[in-house]
């Protein structure tokens, strides 16, 4: 199977022998000479160019890619079990023989490891050592009863594709490996409060993969625009706007391979906004700036004004880079919130900071910008974006709170701005806000407890029972202590005494061998009980496809009053 990103396409150089052999075949017709010129000539001629490389060519590469496999969980204290004859028991025993591990199927019938299936989305524009999130699920053919505390041992991921045979028999194409994936289980039963069986057999290992082959991002040119020239006038069109200093040399994005393929590399500045990148390479214009260049702009500028046109416009004057930064800066003088967040997004992206102020009060005052405002803003290089993402940490919506934060932690330097601590499987950061306090757990990208302020101490009347035989109760001779313990079959009794506060007790918690797991359920039981009395969030980021609608009665139909979270 090729590639993901591999295209069976001629070499540009067939170009040339095609037209030799138009050539040839006139001449073999009795055709005169003057014809046959004429023919090559039409044949070779260059397609005039568009305004915009989006009117000339369209995105490849930009779809997510499943792939899948199929692994073993061990560490089980005898609620894993022996898996059925499936073709899933195949697959993996085909894979530790290839791993030269001995007596696969003895392994494969103790109650401590379990079969499990594995599955993730690589995105568009991933590189090879990107994490990915995995999704854990145990089949049917598998007899595990709770995957809670075990751990994916090495697994390999592959696109797959059923084909079917003839006698209604079907087998499974499989590509070359492409992700793999280990680490400890989030059992969707740690943060979900429904007694269902089943979500103890399902569970996510948080950026447990990574990518092993990168994905290609290209643009097609449509069939009126395919040709040499055309696709090398894109190619240097996109690099005269998008290059970067490869040590020390100078080196654009874009490649023109084919008649109609130009690959594309990932700019760094878009790193985290692929989609917005590939947008704002289509709305380059091929044609270098030029006198009219300002006529252009000056057209831009009266569609940046109108709701309408604001947002294409804004993307275009991004595509143009630095010449129009004045226009986007004007942009930002309307009192329309809308208009405002167009313009600061693309001065965002041309590292602006301008763009710092107007961006905060959006991703405050709008929920519909909120996701794509922390985006641009993340990617702002100076000291004052952070500023401004940590006082919007002080803000009471939960969203905005951990949106901001995590806009933070995804720059290179931010773990040194928010000062975590690691606790092995997962990190813990106190986070400094004038809000009430609140405690947020996170389910994807990166495996952290963020506790917003000083939480409140735990108040456990009696005592506690959370998973995997830990049980808490306060301490006898001294009310502000609690005594945390841990009683599993075959192993040795753990116990710990610790402050009642938030960060004792979770550090107590992996003293006694908790895992990342285990601290969210006891935190999540804790707070079902009451003895937990801040606000408790599971993954509060904001939406990303949201719809922002005007109040103008007179503006576009398909919008009207804007929209407003419960969360707000």
């Amino acid at each position: 199977m090729p590639k993901l990103s591999e295209r069976p396409r001629l070499p540009i150089l067939l170009l040339a022998a095609a037209c030799v052999a138009v050539a040839g075949c006139s001449v073999w017709r009795g055709k005169p000479e003057k014809d046959e010129n004429e023919a090559l000539r039409a044949l070779m001629k260059a397609p005039a160019p568009p305004d915009l490389i989006r009117e000339a060519a369209i995105a490849n590469g930009m779809q997510a890619i499943q792939v899948d496999g199929v692994g073993a969980i061990n560490g089980l204290v005898g609620t894993g079990g022996p898996a059925d004859p499936s073709i899933f028991r195949e697959q993996l025993l085909e894979e530790m023989k290839r791993r030269d591990i001995e007596d696969p199927n003895h392994f494969l019938e103790s109650p401590d490891t379990a079969l499990v299936r594995v599955q993730a989305t690589i995105p568009p524009g991933a590189r090879r050592g990107d994490p990915l999130d995995l999704r854990i699920l145990a089949p049917k053919e598998s007899r595990a009863e709770d995957l809670g505390g075990g751990w994916l041992l090495d697994t390999r991921l592959r696109q797959q594709m059923a084909v079917q045979k003839q006698l209604m028999q079907s087998s499974v194409r499989q590509s070359e490996v492409l992700a793999t994936g280990t680490g400890p289980i989030l059992t969707r039963a740690a943060y979900s409060p429904s007694q269902d069986g089943n979500l103890k057999i399902e569970g996510n290992v948080i950026s447990g993969g990574v990518v092993q082959v990168s994905r290609k991002l290209a643009l097609i040119l449509r069939p009126q625009y395919r040709h040499v020239a055309m696709s090398s006038g894109i190619a240097a069109a996109i690099n005269r706007r998008f290059f970067f200093f490869d040590g020390t040399t100078r080196r654009g994005i874009a490649e023109a391979l084919e008649d109609d393929f130009v690959q594309l590399e990932v700019h760094p500045r878009y790193r985290d906004s692929i989609p917005r990148m590939m947008e704002v390479v289509r709305a380059i214009g091929i044609e270098p700036e030029n006198s009219d260049t300002q006529k252009r702009l000056t057209t831009l500028g009266t569609k940046l004004a109108s709701p309408a046109t604001s947002a294409d416009a804004a993307l275009q004057l991004e595509a143009l880079g630095e010449s129009a930064v004045p226009t986007l800066l004007e942009g930002l003088k309307t009192s329309n919130p809308e208009l405002k967040f167009y313009a600061a997004e693309a001065l965002a992206y041309l590292d602006r900071t301008e763009s710092v102020k107007p961006l905060e009060v959006a991703i405050r005052d709008t929920p519909a910008f909120r996701a794509p405002a922390m985006l641009a803003l993340q990617g702002v290089k100076s000291q004052d974006a952070i500023d401004a993402l940590k006082r919007l940490m002080d803000q009471p919506s939960m969203e905005t709170r951990y949106g901001s934060f995590c806009s933070i932690r995804r720059r290179s330097d931010g773990r040194r701005q928010l000062n975590g601590q690691s606790m092995g499987e997962f990190w813990v950061y106190q986070v400094n806000s004038t809000a009430s306090p609140a405690i947020v757990v996170s389910l994807r990208e990166s495996p952290e407890i963020v506790m917003f302020g000083v939480p409140s101490p735990l108040v456990i009347p009696q005592f506690m029972r959370g998973p995997g035989g830990i049980m808490i109760k306060p301490e006898s001779d001294s009310p502000n202590q609690l005594r945390i313990s841990r009683f599993q079959v075959g192993k040795e009794d753990q116990l710990a005494v610790v402050d009642n506060t938030l960060p004792s007790l979770i550090a107590g918690l992996v003293s006694i061998g908790g895992g990342y797991g285990d601290v969210i359920e006891v935190l999540r039981i804790a707070k079902d009980e009451g003895y937990l009395s801040d606000q408790f969030a599971i993954d509060p980021l904001p939406k990303s496809m949201r719809t922002y609608y005007r109040d103008d009665a007179n503006a576009d139909p398909t919008v009207g009053d804007e929209f407003v979270d419960a969360d707000q």
